[in-house]
């Protein structure tokens, strides 16, 4: 289904990209968001990755490869474009955590959840204005390998970077994120890059922010 997809998307069918939209929105809408710490430029950069997609579709490759990896490329260089410099990421995040330690930012289906929203809420604060600390570069493979868990070779494809830069890039983040979270290091415990998640919406945030803690052991 997913060659079909994808030669269906290279053609130009708007219905095949419908598809990748229902498919990816979610992913790349979250992916944005790790990216700007803004929910309302995490919109603008998932609606202009769909718009790139479709002029750059002539680029999908005929033989294979993810086209959720090929859309979080598009959605890195988006964002890397809306944000220049982490000057305005770091104010981004201030806002973002003091409007959720406040619980503005806390939305409870049920009243016996909200305790634990706020507390997700504080921990993705705290991942998110650990990331702001982190160069642009360092942030995206954090982002990429972590967080969306693909692997080293899709995310050096995405990137436009040789899988070695990848490797090096997440190892000097790991570290400072070690240091800035209080992660101590486990030695020694195979983990390379976690399992990917689901697409993540605003209430699963706990879950996302605990798989960077644990990529960083």
């Amino acid at each position: 289904m997913t060659t079909d997809l994808r030669a269906r998307a290279r053609a130009g069918d708007p219905a095949a990209f419908g598809e990748l939209f229902d498919r990816y929105a979610k992913t790349v809408y979250n992916h944005a968001f790790r990216l700007t710490a803004d929910w309302s430029s995490a919109e603008d950069v998932m609606s202009t990755t769909f718009l790139q997609a479709w002029r750059l579709r002539g680029r999908i490759d005929a033989d294979g490869g993810s086209l959720r990896a090929w859309l979080l490329g598009i959605a890195t260089n988006v964002a890397r474009n809306a944000q220049r410099g982490n000057r305005r990421y770091r104010a981004a995040v201030a806002t973002f955590a003091a409007a959720e330690a406040a619980g503005g930012g806390s939305v409870a289906d049920h009243a016996d959840d909200v305790g634990r929203r706020l507390d997700d809420d504080r921990r993705l604060g705290h991942v998110l204005t650990a990331l702001a600390s982190l160069r642009r570069p360092e942030r995206e493979v954090v982002t990429l390998c972590l967080w969306e868990g693909v692997d080293y070779a899709t995310a050096a494809a995405a990137l436009g970077v040789p899988v070695g830069t990848v490797r090096s890039r997440l190892s000097r983040a790991r570290r400072k994120l070690r240091d800035l979270l209080g992660v101590p290091p486990q030695l020694g415990n195979g983990k390379v890059e976690p399992a990917p998640l689901p697409g993540q919406v605003r209430g699963d945030r706990n879950p996302a922010a605990r798989t960077v803690t644990e990529g960083i052991r």
